[in-house]
C-alpha cells in the first residue's frame, strides 16, 4: 500500500471516519482539503444496488449539469458535408468525416465525445475495438447519435455528459473543478444523482442508492448519505 503524503495526510485528518456527510457540506469540504497546485476535478461514484450483467438492470444516461464540467469538452463531429457548418458553428473541434474515420482507424482519439449521424453509424462500427474501450463511440441514448447536429455539440459543450454503470454497479462521474463555489458542486452531484434515480430499473430490488462518495484528483473520498441529497 503506497504511503500517504504530508498533504494526502491532512486532508484525510480533516474527514471524520464513519461519518455520513450532506451533499452540501461535502461540497464545501472537497474544496477545503484539496491541495494541488491545480485546478482538481471534483468526481462524483454512486454504488447502486443493481446487478448490471442483467440487461433489465443496466443503468445508462445523460444529464445536463447545470454549472457544467468545468472542463473543455472536445468534440469529434463526424458527419457529411451539408452538417459540417452546422457543426463548426455549434463549436465542435473537429468535423469531416472519412479523413477522421481514418485517423481513428490508425489509432487517434484525441477527443472527448463523438457525435455523428444515423447514415454514419455503419462506417463506425468496424472502429469499436477503437472507440468502445475508451467510452466514445456514439449511441442514440445519449444523443450523440442524432440529425440535430448542432444541438448536441452545442449542449455537450455546456455541460451535458454521459454515464453508465460499469461491472461492479457503480457510476462514476466528472461534475466540476474545486475552483467551483460550493453550491454549483452541490448543484451538480444532486442533478446526477437526481437523474440516477429516475432511471431506476423496475427489476432492480432492495437499496438502490447503496452508497455516494464525492472526491477530487488528489484527495481522499468523501462519504455521503443517501439519505441527505
Amino acid at each position: 500500500m503506497a504511503k500517504l503524503t504530508k498533504k494526502q495526510k491532512e486532508a484525510a485528518s480533516k474527514i471524520e471516519k464513519h461519518k455520513l456527510y450532506s451533499l452540501k457540506d461535502a461540497s464545501a469540504l472537497i474544496k477545503e482539503i484539496a491541495s494541488a497546485k491545480f485546478d482538481e476535478s471534483v468526481d462524483i461514484a454512486v454504488k447502486l444496488g443493481v446487478d448490471p450483467r442483467k440487461a433489465n438492470q443496466m443503468v445508462r444516461g445523460v444529464v445536463a449539469l447545470p454549472h457544467g464540467t468545468g472542463k473543455n469538452m472536445r468534440v469529434l463531429a463526424l458527419v457529411t458535408p451539408d452538417k459540417e457548418a452546422e457543426a463548426k458553428a455549434a463549436g465542435a473541434d473537429h468535423v469531416g468525416l472519412d479523413d477522421y474515420l481514418q485517423k481513428i482507424k490508425d489509432g487517434w482519439t484525441d477527443v472527448d465525445v463523438i457525435v455523428t449521424m444515423p447514415a454514419v453509424m455503419g462506417k463506425l462500427g468496424p472502429l469499436g475495438r477503437v472507440l468502445g474501450p475508451r467510452g466514445l463511440m456514439p449511441n442514440p441514448k445519449t444523443g450523440t447519435v442524432t440529425m440535430e447536429i448542432g444541438k448536441a455539440v452545442t449542449e455537450i459543450k455546456a455541460g451535458k455528459i454521459d454515464f453508465k454503470v460499469d461491472k461492479t454497479g457503480i457510476v462514476h462521474a466528472g461534475i466540476g473543478k474545486v475552483s467551483f463555489d460550493a453550491a454549483k458542486i452541490t448543484e451538480n452531484a444532486h442533478e446526477i444523482i437526481q437523474t440516477l434515480i429516475k432511471l431506476k430499473p423496475t427489476a432492480a430490488k432492495g437499496t438502490y442508492i447503496k452508497s455516494i462518495h464525492l472526491s477530487s484528483t488528489m484527495s481522499p473520498a468523501i462519504a455521503l448519505d443517501p439519505k441527505a441529497v
